[in-house]
């Protein structure tokens, strides 16, 4: 496939008209989102559309029919003279895996812990716009002051891989782990039976359960960390919600794979049976991203077939196979930082999000960047925030209401922030070796060692 901008969105529409070569895993990516949302539940077109959605996942109402029927240049005028009529009262903020049609707005650009955190530095907003998705505006408000408003503009943009993780499945398996365990009593050394981690990606909920449990968040770039401030506390972890990023950073450790069973929550024990649960080393729940899990060896095989000398990164949500096959893995801000820093002219094959890795490509033309999956299939989730919902979020401020607010209630809030606090003081020791997610390090940069960049 050949693109000439980094528009996910203007791809697909050449892809569709004929006038590129190339292949979508559907069409529907090309309806609005507002359409989307009126039909029956479910994550929308992309990556995630086949993933089942929990009934109680929150819906979008009815956006008002003038921003549906609004052009693309009309939104345009109309969100640049909110945000500046708005000032610094309005701070609007973008995932790295947002559209680019909405990226242009966003006053600030990184992964979900990056932007929460850049919230709580803009203490004069009165709202903070999260153009990312659900657990990523849940954490906003974690760490925002209480008089602040946290907004996502399309309460239908959830995830997933957050959603495998439902609090009920996670407290009656803990339940199950304590029946096995002994319940929650030091041994003989000190440590707990075991450590609950939940990587950022997760809802508000799972964090504050972590938080209650002695237990800690992680991100896709401080995992290894994490991991050992966890092990120095307990006998073994249970790591959710997703499990590739917990094998492939245990697996770094030098865990063994027998050491790292699968929970499949439903099942009596998860689908093991006692013996296998003791011996165990890190418990990983059965969740996953449905964006990089179509990440494929035969796809690192191809490009390095096709792109002799090709340089291939990943990230360590992807299955154990394609991390182990690629040069490097890291979090978004690590593939980030290591374009930025290659001096050389380089073709990257990149596995991760498409719109990340187009944009990517369009700021570094210097280099040969693509992605590893040919097919054009962004996160489900990501693509349902548009810049309707962005200008919708903004005048309604200006009218002096606030929309699709998300609020955290402070019987969860207290314990997650515990759990956010404990990440952020778990901070590897001087000369230490790098976080597992950089399991190969090519001549880029170094991961963040620290809590600044995840997925």
């Amino acid at each position: 496939m050949t693109t000439t901008h980094s528009s996910v969105d203007l791809t697909l529409r050449d892809i569709s008209a004929g006038t590129t070569t190339g292949s979508t895993c559907s069409i529907e990516l090309l309806d609005a989102p507002w359409d989307v949302d009126a039909r029956d539940p479910g994550y929308g077109p992309g990556a995630s559309m086949a993933d089942p959605i929990p009934a109680a996942a929150p819906r979008q109402g009815e956006i008002p029919q003038e921003y549906r029927d609004a052009s693309a240049e009309e939104l345009d005028r109309r969100i640049r003279a909110a945000k500046a009529e708005l000032g610094d009262r309005a701070v609007v903020l973008g995932h790295f895996y947002q559209r680019d049609e909405v990226i242009q707005y966003a006053d600030h650009v990184g992964d979900s812990f990056q932007l929460a955190t850049a919230a709580t530095a803009r203490t004069e907003a009165e709202a903070i716009i999260f153009c990312g998705v659900h657990f990523m505006a849940e954490t906003a408000d974690l760490l925002s002051g209480p008089e602040q408003a946290v907004i996502l503009p399309n309460l239908a943009a959830g995830c997933s891989m957050a959603d495998m993780a439902d609090i009920d499945q996670v407290e009656e398996s803990w339940e199950q782990l304590m029946e096995v365990y002994g319940g929650e009593t030091p041994g003989v050394d000190g440590r707990m039976p075991v450590i609950p981690v939940t990587y950022m990606n997760s809802s508000a909920a799972i964090k504050g359960f972590v938080g209650r449990h002695g237990g800690i968040v992680c991100t896709s770039s401080n995992a290894s960390t994490v991991l050992e401030w966890a092990f120095e506390r307990g006998q073994r972890v249970l790591f959710f919600p997703d499990q590739h990023l917990g094998r492939n950073t245990a697996k770094a450790m030098g865990v063994s794979l027998d050491e790292m069973p699968m929970w499949n929550p439903g099942r009596p024990l998860g689908g093991n049976d006692a013996q296998t649960l003791q011996d165990a080393k890190v418990v990983l729940w059965h969740g996953f991203c449905s964006v990089h899990k179509r990440f494929t060896t035969a796809q690192i095989d191809t490009a390095r077939a096709e792109h002799p000398g090709v340089r291939v990164i990943v990230h360590p949500e992807c299955p154990m196979p394609v991390v182990d096959a690629a040069d490097e893995s890291g979090s978004t801000d690590y593939i980030r930082r290591a374009i930025e820093g290659a001096a050389e002219p380089t073709t990257f094959a990149i596995g991760t999000e498409i719109n990340l890795v187009q944009r990517l490509a369009a700021q570094h033309p210097q280099h040969t960047i693509f992605c590893l999956d040919p097919v054009v299939c962004p996160c489900s989730t990501m693509y349902r925030i548009h810049p309707g919902y962005l200008a919708w979020a903004l005048e309604s401020l200006l009218d002096g209401e606030v929309i699709n607010r998300i609020s955290v209630g402070e019987d969860v809030a207290e314990p997650a922030r515990v759990a956010l606090e404990r990440m952020l003081a778990a901070k590897p020791a001087p000369g230490s070796a790098a976080p597992a997610s950089s399991v190969t390090p090519g001549p880029g940069p170094t991961p963040a060692s620290s809590a600044a960049a995840e997925r």
